[in-house]
């Protein structure tokens, strides 16, 4: 009969798979119910194992038995439009139109950033002793001994487990720790030598009630382990006006307990999240007051106030202050009665601040320290170790930079360096000068100055060119990036900091609203990109500030490591003596504007332009002074003997006042070391130095004269000026022919080919370099006659090539080549040598290239014709035919300087 039942059922129960294979859960119907419960229990337990089958709802239990529901998880809310709304909810409820209060964010809203997909609470912990079981829980009994067997038992409705062959137990009201004990005593009084293990196994399920402001409202099965927070998961949280701070749970209409989710989320205190029971609502009230933290707190952000609560409360919720804040002067921002905002000071480090209460609507704000050291002493510049030190009374310089080895850069300037101070509580500074290398190797002496606190040593480099500059530039390239790219290539390769503190020369010259004798205060330098600009003028007038700027100061130059300097003194109240800024120019090594320091002399001057430079006049200097009144300004120039002054001479060695100007003047007839070079077939070739107007004729005589082999009427002579400009007017040139071709044509037929030839002829245009070749009679200068003479300048060179025996054909012929010069020939012999003109050959405007480098123009000379003869050295030019009759000039111009470059390199490289 069983046989018979066994098969019905799963008879059944395979149709009924098979009719529901897509769904996934499989519930029995009664028939199928009645049926397996005639089956016996190690049957009714093989068949729920291998269908996989609840055998509690096989066995009668309850359809609410079933396992919770497959859990859901949190996704992200996809309602952007709700999270803008309450953005603009939060603010309105704050009370502010401030945009630091706007970027603000409520605290604890981020816990609950999704929204509910498929959430379900975990279902397999392990359970607490003081679980209390009820209708839906099952309970695991192992039993071993005698016997050994396992039931799975299901509580039923009226709170009773039918145990086989041991009777119904009562669990109702029960804790599983008491039920656990009551089956182990049922089993060992009724069941002798057997022993029981009771374990809880699939919990009921229980229905609770989500209410108030949650995201999603609602009614939730839920496990019955379930507790406040993860009822509110399962509802997706708050919305943008639920409280975190008064989650209440109510039970049969009663309220039996709330929760403070700032206990979770900021102590991690989890003992007041009330575990719910079946029909229990957790009710989200809407929040209470708001109150704003910002300034200088770990977790700026907007919390919920309960009451209570101090101001100090609120800072502490937000993390307390970090190390940067003043938390002495904290200020609140709050509505008085009148509705006008009013502000209150609070002293967060005095007991009596800490008392102060918070109010619904305050904004608090924590200050920041002073970026100000109160005593430190700043060391920027040409120093191993630029940064802060510490001030102890009776310091000096030397115990700053005890050495010049090992604290002193290589290049560091020993006579020139400036200790700033400040002289009143309005930041107005003194300078102090002094010769550091004196300092330090002589510390008994004058130059080692005392420290004062807050005192800054600058000391500079004496060569500005040779520090290595990289890291400097990367770092105003960083700051600028994060304003904005960095515009155009040239900026970025280059020293993109002196481009920046070189276009600083406008705003410098509005700022000091002045020049010193007509000479600009920066001179005249090339505006960059503004973004530059700005940030290198930020991080230079924050410089004894800046802890990365100090650090790479060591490689700026003097001008850069002066200029927070003079921003400094020319920004503070003029006197009626003036801004206290004099200037240098001339023959020193770093001409500029520098502070005047106490006591400062023309000998000062001169240390701090780096001294004179070659060739400076000694004997005589000029100081130009400014003599305010009260009725007029003047001019004065005054002579100052240098001499003297070098020398230590006091009645030469004047003191200087504000916006003094010296000016060392170059000595007469000086001239830096100008070199000409002669190569080829001069007696001694090479390079000669040449004193201020020297001419071509006297170097010749120097290099020995011409040799046997020397051919002058084929002579190069190469000028440097003359080649930048030529290589100005190739640019004009083929500028000129590209809008040609562009818009006119270059044939007559308009066919491809020509267009083609004048694009190769554009191409070598643009692609020659230029020779700044100058044409010169060597011939004549030989024989002496003085208009042939030319004055020569620096880098001058004069190629002397050997005898030539040949004629050039070059352009528009059949076949360009060199042909061995005989005496009689015409023009017309060597183009037919050459095969003659080609179809597109202009042979009405063939010229001469002569061996000097003179051209020859049929059009220009009237002696000129095809039967004159041709001299050796000579390039015959035969240029392309076009249209363009009025614009002959441009195209002589273009195969012109094509062709005459070529021959002068020709000439050249064969020597």
């Amino acid at each position: 009969m069983f046989q018979q039942i066994k098969k019905m059922f799963v008879a059944g129960l395979s149709a009924f798979i098979i009719v529901s294979a897509p769904v996934q859960a499989i519930t029995p119907s009664p028939q199928m119910i009645e049926q397996f419960k005639q089956l016996p229990k190690s049957e009714q337990q093989r068949i729920a194992k291998q269908y996989g089958i609840d055998p509690s709802v096989l066995s009668g239990g309850s359809a609410q038995n079933a396992p919770v529901s497959s859990p859901e998880v949190v996704t992200q809310r996809q309602a952007e439009q709700e999270i803008e709304d309450a953005d603009k909810k939060a603010k309105q409820v704050n009370f502010t139109e401030d945009n630091q209060k706007h970027e603000l964010k409520r605290f604890g809203y981020d816990m609950f950033a999704g929204e509910p997909s498929t959430f379900a609470p975990v279902s397999d912990v392990p359970v607490p002793s003081d679980y209390l079981v009820g209708p839906g829980d099952s309970i695991n009994v192992q039993l071993h001994g005698k016997e050994n067997n396992e039931f799975t038992l299901t509580i039923n409705r009226e709170g009773v487990i039918q145990f086989p062959e041991l009777g119904p137990i009562t669990a109702n009201g029960l804790s599983f720790s008491e039920l656990r004990e009551e089956i182990i005593q049922r089993v060992k009084q009724q069941k002798i030598g057997i022993e029981a293990s009771v374990s809880m196994g699939e919990l009921r399920s229980i229905r609770i009630f989500v209410a108030g402001d949650a995201y999603r409202s609602g009614s939730y099965t839920v496990s019955s382990l379930s507790t406040v927070t993860q009822a509110l998961f399962v509802a997706g949280g708050v919305n943008e006006i639920g409280s975190l701070r008064n989650i209440q749970v109510k039970r049969s209409g009663k309220l039996v307990g709330s929760f403070d989710l700032y206990d979770l989320l900021l102590r991690g205190d989890a003992s007041g999240d009330i575990s719910l029971r079946s029909g229990d609502v957790v009710f989200i009230p809407s929040v209470g007051g708001l109150v704003t933290v910002s300034g200088e707190v770990r977790r700026p952000a907007i919390y919920e106030l309960k009451k209570g609560e101090t101001i100090a409360d609120m800072v502490h919720m937000a993390a307390g202050v970090t190390s940067d804040a003043y938390a002495k002067s904290t200020s609140v921002e709050r509505y008085n009665k009148n509705g006008l905002k009013s502000i209150v000071n609070v002293d967060l480090t005095s007991a009596k601040g800490k008392q102060v209460a918070a109010k619904s609507g305050d904004f608090i704000r924590v200050k920041n320290a002073s970026i100000q050291y109160e005593d430190a002493i700043t060391v920027v510049g040409a120093v191993v170790r630029p940064g802060r030190y510490q001030w102890q009374a009776g310091q000096k310089v030397s115990d700053i930079i005890p050495s010049i080895w090992g604290d002193l850069s290589a290049s560091a300037d020993l006579d020139y360096a400036l200790l700033v101070r400040e002289k009143n509580k309005y930041g107005d500074i003194d300078v102090y000068q002094f010769a550091i290398g004196k300092a330090l190797t002589e510390p008994q002496s004058a130059e080692n100055l005392t420290i004062e606190p807050r005192d800054k040593i600058v000391v500079f480099n004496y060569n500005d060119k040779t520090q290595n500059r990289y890291e400097l530039n990367r770092l105003v390239k960083d700051r600028v990036a994060k304003v904005a790219s960095l515009k155009g290539e040239g900026l970025v390769s280059n020293d993109a900091f002196e481009s920046g503190f070189n276009a600083l020369n406008d705003s410098l010259e509005n700022r000091y609203k002045t020049s010193i004798a007509g000479v600009a205060i920066t001179g005249a330098l090339e505006q960059k990109d503004n973004l530059v600009r700005d940030e290198v003028e930020k991080m230079l007038v924050n410089l004894f500030h800046d802890k990365e700027l100090i650090k790479l100061s060591t490689s700026m130059k003097r001008s850069e490591l002066l200029y927070p300097i003079l921003n400094r003194l020319a920004a503070q109240k003029a006197s009626i003596d003036g801004i206290d800024l004099v200037a240098i120019a001339g023959k020193v090594r770093h001409p500029g504007v520098y502070p005047l320091t106490q006591n400062a002399n023309i000998k000062d001057l001169i240390k701090a332009g780096g001294g004179l430079l070659e060739g400076a006049y000694t004997e005589h200097a000029e100081l130009t002074r400014s003599n305010n009144t009260s009725e007029i300004a003047s001019i004065m120039h005054e002579h100052v003997n240098l001499n003297g002054v070098l020398h230590g001479l006091p009645e030469h060695n004047i003191n200087l006042k504000s916006r003094d100007m010296l000016t060392v003047l170059t000595t007469p007839e000086w001239q830096e070391r100008k070199i000409v070079e002669i190569r080829g077939e001069v007696k001694f070739p090479g390079t000669y130095n040449i004193r201020r107007g020297e001419k071509l004729s006297d170097v010749i005589k120097r290099a020995g004269g011409f040799t046997d082999y020397a051919f002058p009427s084929a002579s190069v002579f190469v000028r440097d000026s003359i080649k930048n400009q030529e290589q100005l007017e190739i640019k004009k040139l083929a500028d000129q022919l590209r809008r040609d071709i562009a818009t006119r044509g270059v044939s007559k037929d308009g066919t491809v080919v020509n267009y083609a030839d004048a694009q190769l002829m554009l191409d070598d245009l643009e692609n020659i370099e230029a020779v700044g070749r100058l044409v010169v009679d060597l011939n004549a200068i030989n024989l002496g006659i003085p208009e042939a003479d030319i004055q020569l300048e620096h880098s001058d060179i004069l190629y002397v090539p050997t005898l030539k025996q040949t004629v050039a054909v070059m352009g528009e012929v059949q076949h360009q080549a060199t042909h061995r010069y005989k005496q009689g020939l015409t023009l017309d012999n060597y183009l037919d040598m050459s095969g003659g003109p080609r179809e597109r050959g202009d042979d009405g405007r063939i010229y001469i290239i002569k061996a000097d480098g003179s051209v020859a123009l049929p059009t220009a000379s009237l002696w000129f014709n095809s039967k004159v003869q041709i001299e050796a050295g000579d390039t015959i030019i035969v240029p392309l035919d076009t249209e363009y009759k009025d614009n002959l000039t441009l195209w002589t111009q273009v195969t012109q300087i094509i062709y005459n470059s070529a021959v002068a390199l020709a000439t050249i490289s064969g020597l």
